[in-house]
């Protein structure tokens, strides 16, 4: 394996890195397969690429379904296969009448937290309007859930494992647009896909609410290719599609918004 240091040197979550970096040793000091916490999707970006950096490991992320934000990654020589199936995880439902007392994805994280939980055991959570929601949590604290989680904001709540075939994920909405534009700044591209003023933009990047591919980018000049996908907080993603010159050299650029 490479140095330490040298892996962890640019590293955003320096700290989360030198624990999967810990893992991928045991993996293959005791040739099992190992499983990390959920990751956010930027600790997931790192991981990916201090193992690609590995040459005796790989490993596999998944939580729960393909679009799911947070994952769990599998570690393992490169020799054994990895699969899904090798990831454990539990589906829980946390079911109340909330038509009174509506509660929102942070407030059903922040009961899940209440509870004495680390962020890092808590995956996805589909909110379900009035009926309550699931969460995908690490399976040696489903148990502890069911009996510790009992009321989410003023609601009475009852949480229950669930089957995996009663998961309740609507597909992403998306929106396909084109914009034209002199240059393929972030600023420029970014503003026409998430259809507010260049200025707003630009204040957006300078205070660090704006992540390309998960990394955070702070020069509103960055230049954006086919394939990065443009994060803002609270607002979304971009995923930026075919770029084409115009006969004027100006830049057709193919975005896809999710919301």
């Amino acid at each position: 394996m490479l140095p330490k240091d040298d892996l962890l040197k640019s590293a955003e979550n320096r700290d989360r890195l030198a624990r999967i970096l810990d893992q991928a040793d045991q993996a293959v000091k005791t040739w099992e397969i190992v499983v990390t916490d959920f990751l956010s999707p930027p600790e997931q970006v790192e991981a990916n690429e201090m193992l690609q950096r590995l040459s005796d490991v790989h490993g596999l992320a998944w939580g729960g379904y393909p679009q799911a934000e947070r994952q769990r990654l599998a570690i393992a020589r490169t020799d054994i296969p990895l699969d899904q199936s090798q990831i454990p995880l539990s589906l829980l439902t946390i079911s109340g009448n909330f038509m009174f007392d509506p509660a929102n994805h942070g407030d059903f994280l922040g009961s899940l937290l209440g509870t004495g939980l680390d962020r890092s055991k808590v995956g996805d959570i589909i909110v379900l309007g009035e009926r309550g929601a699931q969460a995908i949590v690490v399976p040696e604290l489903a148990e502890f859930l069911v009996q510790s989680l009992t009321q989410v904001r003023s609601v009475p709540v009852k949480t229950q494992p669930l089957d995996w075939d009663q998961l309740r994920v609507r597909p992403p909405q998306k929106k396909d647009l084109t914009t034209v534009e002199a240059s393929l700044r972030l600023d420029a591209v970014a503003s026409a896909g998430f259809g507010m003023s260049r200025s707003k933009m630009a204040d957006l990047i300078n205070s660090g609410d704006v992540r390309v591919n998960w990394k955070p980018v702070t020069q509103a000049s960055h230049t954006l290719s086919t394939g990065d996908l443009v994060a803002i907080r609270g607002k979304g993603r971009l995923e930026i599609g075919d770029i084409a010159v115009t006969k004027k050299e100006r830049y057709r650029v193919g975005l896809t918004r999710y919301v």
